[in-house]
C-alpha cells in the first residue's frame, strides 16, 4: 500500500515554519537519554486498585523503605 503524499495546498504546516529545516531531523536522536531518565512501573490491577493516586503509592513505598532501613539498623 502506497502512502499518499500531501500536496502543498493540503499542507497544514504554518507559514512561519521552514519545512526544509524539518527534513534534516534524526529519528531517535534523544531516545537513549529519554529512556535512561524514565522509570515507569506497571502495577498489577489488584495492586493499583488499592491506591487512589500516585502519591499514595509513593508514600507507601517510602514507608516500606524506611521500615526496611530501621530493621537493618536494629539488626546491626
Amino acid at each position: 500500500m502506497k502512502k499518499n503524499k500531501q500536496s502543498p495546498e493540503n499542507d497544514e504546516l504554518r507559514p512561519e515554519y521552514d519545512a526544509s529545516a524539518l527534513k534534516s531531523g534524526v529519528r531517535g536522536k534523544h531516545f537513549e537519554r529519554y529512556q535512561a531518565g524514565t522509570n515507569l512501573v506497571l502495577l498489577a490491577p489488584d495492586v493499583a486498585a488499592a491506591f487512589p493516586s500516585e502519591s499514595a503509592v509513593n508514600e507507601a513505598l517510602r514507608s516500606l523503605i524506611k521500615g526496611k532501613e530501621e530493621s537493618v539498623s536494629s539488626a546491626a
